[in-house]
């Protein structure tokens, strides 16, 4: 079985974030099949079209990274019922230029996560609104809405919640038979 690489694109920039937590749990409970490659956007300028002519060197690595691939899995909180414009901003270099989106064919996992009781939902269907066009398949199911998250984790980012980890290793074998399905 082919080790597929996969862009966890964390939505939130602070260091002890939870999104970051979440990602970085994934990755160790990930199968063998794929590799999470844990991305932070602390260094990604925003987007701007005036730029596109000759893009800034961040922007083409982010891209770059993408293209080499196998698949996106967005690890978000949720900021006023949407996604976070350092996610969002993501989102734009990553598919610019217009009909050249480095998303374009990947297959996509979406997580949203809140301490409070809702999840990010509105996060996650905001991801599902603005992805389709300019990315490959988006998994449907299970849905990740992770909710209470809060004492999820031990003071060095170590998931320390069970019922939370049962949750994560379900989501991501599942994200794993989707990846091989669509790489094959």
């Amino acid at each position: 079985m082919a080790t597929h690489t996969i862009v966890a694109i964390v939505g939130s920039l602070r260091k002890e974030s939870f999104s970051l937590k979440i990602a970085n749990a994934l990755a160790r409970l990930a199968p063998a099949s794929l590799k999470l490659d844990v991305t932070i956007l602390h260094g990604l300028s925003f987007f701007n079209q005036d730029l596109e002519a000759a893009p800034p060197a961040d922007w083409l690595s982010f891209r770059e990274k993408l293209q080499k691939s196998n698949g996106v899995l967005f690890v978000t909180p949720e900021y006023n019922r949407s996604i976070p414009g350092v996610l969002k901003n993501a989102i734009d270099v990553g598919s610019r230029p217009f009909g050249k989106s480095s998303f374009l064919g990947k297959p996509i996992g979406i997580v949203s996560n809140s301490p409070g009781p809702l999840g990010g939902v509105s996060a996650a269907m905001n991801l599902k609104q603005l992805l389709p066009g300019i990315v490959g398949p988006i998994m449907g199911q299970p849905e990740a809405y992770l909710n209470a998250v809060g004492d999820a984790f031990d003071d060095k980012g170590q998931l320390i919640k069970e019922s939370l980890q049962k949750v994560l290793q379900q989501y991501i074998d599942a994200f794993a038979a989707f990846i091989e399905l669509h790489n094959k």
